[in-house]
């Protein structure tokens, strides 16, 4: 057995000698590791590592039975990051150790050099838990400091050795791309780096959550992009002779024409990932003056929230909305940019109606989720199936409730208001940049102001903020002149609050401050004074007056209400919104 009172650097002397002594190593592979470990200044079991003159499983069982205690192998352990913070990243770095789990009052702790007493007592002080050893390679130890202290440097180097990978392998000249065969492009596509990196891209984009991924072709660029929170950040380039490559590789995974490089073309992937789960990525490609911008939209069932407490309405906005939705008849309208939870609302409102006597039916340009219960059809432009013959059939199917993906024409909004008129629920989609321009927007179409009127129960506007990561959020002196001039009303800014993310975020948030996002609402409820205005001609900011008049918060005065709860901050608001 090693002398325990032997220090972390006398340890290390001896390990060598220790292997080669039980015959694991020659003496010209502890030469040639010593060298190396001269030179690069690690240690002699990294170096016998690297030089394959040792396994780390065998290094790792070697240290096991010199020292008595149990083995682990870092790689094949995800540790929580709750034990991970236990430790900061200066100690496990000092005394090379990573905390690895917690039972009760114990703290099991992996070490190169379970003999290194000073490091036991140092973290028994420091955590106030009892210390359990378990005995890793100073390989591993190494590896998982960088997987749970530095993620960004174990990101970065594997994105590098991929690279270096598919530049060895792919050759293709970019000048002369668009004169490559279909079946060179399905080869290069079926190419191990090609497929290793399209999956990468996708696992890496379902790891932060994304909503959207970016890969776009540039004269001397080819990069790609990841929407997370709402928010576009670059995580890589990619080497131009690839673009033709991976496009073709998409195609393929989408079910798309890989020789068709001058049109745009929509598909879908459904993907397997752990656990059985199923994600869906929606594709688009678009022939650009430098090659083909493919955006795939991430469609995860899991993630959708149906539960519409949770979606961000305030207490009174959702009783409004819940009253308009159970009306026997009529219009509910909502609005917003894309990517702004649309969707989400409509699914949230179909679900709250969807019972065994309601007949729902659903028209969608995509169907982006399957809801039970509910009859959603896909349009289908190309052979004639749009929305305004969606709705005409759907007449004839005797429904309660339809919705539409989107007015988009005067048709589509003639039928829709006529269903309203004659006894049917109508939900829609419009795109304005608040709720009353939604009337204007309708007039603007063709509909005459009386049928507007009657048939419209109440428009909803949205957008998304991002929230304050739950676990750096800090609080922040309340800016109470910005917070008024901003609309801020006195009986919020006595009683608010403000958060922001700590400087530079933490793991959890990949550095951004921010965490989730969440909806703010605006909610335009049609009664008769909004009725008259529009009767009358008014313009949509005559309907905006009348409508705060009778009680509505716009978008703006909802996002500063989350502000004041600590769930935003200012500077979100100022992105997001628009003043009042």
């Amino acid at each position: 057995m090693v002398d325990l009172t032997t220090g972390f650097g006398g340890f290390m002397s001896r390990l060598g000698e220790l292997l080669l002594r039980d015959q694991l190593i020659s003496s010209a592979q502890l030469e040639l590791a010593q060298e190396a470990s001269r030179k690069s200044g690690e240690r002699i079991g990294h170096s016998l590592v690297k030089l394959g003159a040792l396994q780390e499983e065998e290094l790792t069982h070697f240290l096991s039975r010199q020292y008595g205690v149990p083995a682990i192998n870092l790689n094949e352990f995800d540790v929580e990051p709750g034990v991970i913070a236990l430790i900061p990243k200066d100690v496990v770095t000092r005394h090379r150790v990573i905390p690895v789990n917690r039972s009760g009052q114990a703290l099991i702790v992996a070490m190169a050099d379970p003999a290194n007493i000073l490091a036991i007592d140092d973290l028994k002080f420091l955590t106030g838990y009892n210390i359990e050893v378990v005995v890793a390679s100073d390989v591993a130890i190494d590896l998982a400091i960088i997987k749970y202290y530095e993620p960004k440097k174990q990101y970065t180097a594997a994105i590098e050795d991929l690279m270096s990978e598919i530049e060895a392998s792919i050759q293709v000249d970019t000048e002369k791309e668009d004169d490559v065969k279909a079946v060179d492009l399905e080869r290069m596509s079926e190419d191990a780096p090609v497929i290793r990196l399209t999956n990468h891209i996708l696992m890496q984009a379902i790891e932060l959550k994304s909503s959207d991924i970016h890969i776009e072709p540039y004269e001397k660029s080819f990069r790609v992009r990841l929407r997370t929170d709402g928010v576009l950040r670059e995580v890589m380039q990619i080497p131009l002779g690839l673009k033709a490559a991976l496009s073709s590789r998409v195609k393929i995974m989408s079910r798309m024409d890989i020789a068709e490089r001058r049109l745009p073309q929509d598909g879908r992937i459904k993907l397997k990932i752990a656990g059985g789960k199923e994600m869906d990525f929606r594709v688009s490609v678009l022939p650009t003056l430098f090659g083909e911008k493919i955006v795939m939209r991430l469609l995860d069932k899991g993630n959708l929230q149906l539960d519409m407490t949770k979606l961000g309405f305030e207490t009174d906005q959702l009783k409004e909305f819940k009253d308009a939705i159970k009306l026997p008849y009529g219009m509910m309208l909502v609005t917003g940019p894309t990517g702004s939870g649309k969707t989400t609302t409509l699914y949230s409102a179909l679900q709250e109606l969807n019972s065994p006597d309601e007949n729902i039916c659903t028209a969608e340009d995509p169907v982006e989720f399957n809801l039970h219960g509910i009859n959603q059809v896909q349009m289908q432009e190309s052979i004639g199936l749009n929305f305004a013959a969606a709705l005409r059939s759907f007449l004839r199917q005797d429904p309660d409730t339809i919705m539409i993906g989107e007015i988009r024409d005067f048709e589509t909004a003639e039928i829709g208001v006529k269903a309203a008129l004659t006894g049917h629920r109508v939900l829609s989609t419009l795109h304005t940049n608040d709720a009353p321009s939604t009337i204007t927007r309708l007039l603007n179409m063709g509909i005459e102001p009386f049928l507007v009127t009657a048939s419209v129960n109440l428009v909803e506007a949205q957008r998304l903020v991002r929230k304050a990561c739950a676990d750096c959020k800090e609080p922040i002196p309340t800016d109470k002149d910005r917070f008024k001039a901003m609309g801020a009303w006195d009986e919020i800014i006595d009683s608010a609050t403000f958060f922001k993310g700590k400087g530079g975020g933490c793991k959890t948030c990949g550095g951004s401050g921010y965490k989730g996002r969440l909806a703010v609402y605006e909610i335009l409820t049609v009664r008769e004074p909004i009725k008259e205005l529009v009767l009358q001609g008014a313009s949509a900011a005559e309907v905006k007056s009348e409508a705060i008049r009778g009680g509505m918060k716009t978008i703006r005065m909802s996002a500063l209400l989350k502000v004041a709860k600590g769930l935003t901050d200012l500077d979100e608001v100022v992105r997001v919104t628009a003043g009042d």
